[in-house]
């Protein structure tokens, strides 16, 4: 189903040969973000933050999530942020919705994307969402085609793909047929994640190069975190592939509640220098968003561990 060169063919000085000319960054900050952290947000700092972003010029953000705010405190006013919040034309805001009643709650506040989610492991589903694998694709499954009917484009996250917290490692078999079936239920692309952040180079060309034997490249995006500093590395060996989809958050910002130990996404400010770097356009603007990435830490009045949010562009200073 692709043309993609096998892990044995690239020889060293084909390297990127096949790297995207541009690429589209999903920014999960205000979400993924966010739903770690205990102090809650005030709403009007979520916009700021939200807003900020647009004006770097991100195209795709996950805004909020329409879980239970018994189980995530920090997303409570989803509803009025997503109402309050209009993206410009040509930017599309997106929530997480888990149930029937997520999407309810989403399509009372005119979103036009809405995101499905759940684990390639049996345990961290079950721990995330009190559901089996099964379960969830049955729920999915009375979710998504009355999304899609609705006018709503879907998209689906597989948590865990590269490994779990409690069961070790994950089946990339498993997690390729779970987003084939994602894919198959309606979702126009799966965000396959790296939860815990302990992937390897050679393990991501494995899994990346078996979903290019299933499915089309644009149907699956790579969502990494970096919690062992490998983020980028294996964003290098998607690129190597012609992956162009990545998720990221501004400044590192991230973790998730039932994965000890997971840090954040990789940084957007990070990706976007080393894309830009490689000549690989992103369409976003570095210097507003290292400023995004100060609105977010202002906002949560701490140190964020983003590099380039660290140290800033580079730029060759007077002599």
């Amino acid at each position: 189903m692709t043309d993609r060169p096998s892990s044995s063919s690239v020889a060293p000085h084909d390297l990127f040969a096949h790297a995207p000319d541009r690429v589209s960054i999903y920014e999960v900050s205000p979400r993924d973000g966010l739903q770690n952290e205990q102090n809650v947000v005030p709403l009007a700092q979520k916009r700021q933050l939200v807003e900020a972003l647009v004006a770097a010029g991100v195209k795709r953000l996950e805004i909020t999530s329409f879980v239970s705010p018994k189980w995530v405190p920090q997303l409570a006013d989803a509803e009025e942020l997503a109402r309050e919040m209009r993206p410009p034309e040509g930017v599309t805001f997106s929530a997480l919705c888990p149930n029937a009643k997520g999407l309810e709650r989403a399509l009372a506040t005119g979103l036009s994307e809405i995101a499905v989610f759940m684990s390639a492991s049996e345990t961290h589903n079950q721990k995330n969402i009190n559901k089996s694998i099964d379960r969830t694709l049955s729920v999915f499954s009375e979710i998504v085609p009355p999304a899609i009917e609705a006018g709503l484009r879907v998209r689906g996250y597989v948590s865990c793909v590269w490994g779990c917290p409690y069961e070790g490692p994950v089946s990339a078999e498993r997690s390729v047929e779970i987003t084939k079936k994602l894919l198959s239920l309606g979702c126009y692309q799966v965000s396959l994640g790296d939860t815990i952040g302990v992937g390897t180079p050679k393990q991501t060309r494995d899994i990346v190069l078996r979903c290019l034997d299933a499915m089309r490249v644009d149907q699956f995006a790579l969502h990494l975190h970096d919690t062992r500093g490998t983020a980028l590395a294996n964003i290098l060996v998607g690129l190597e592939l012609g992956v162009r989809d990545f998720d990221a958050s501004v400044g590192g910002l991230g973790g998730c509640p039932y994965a000890p130990g997971a840090a954040g996404n990789v940084a957007t400010e990070d990706l976007v220098y080393m894309l830009h770097g490689m000549g690989i356009e992103t369409g976003i603007d570095l210097d507003k968003l290292i400023e995004a990435g100060n609105v977010a830490e202002r906002v949560l009045g701490r140190p964020l561990p983003g590099k380039v949010h660290k140290a800033g562009a580079f730029r060759r200073r007077p002599s």
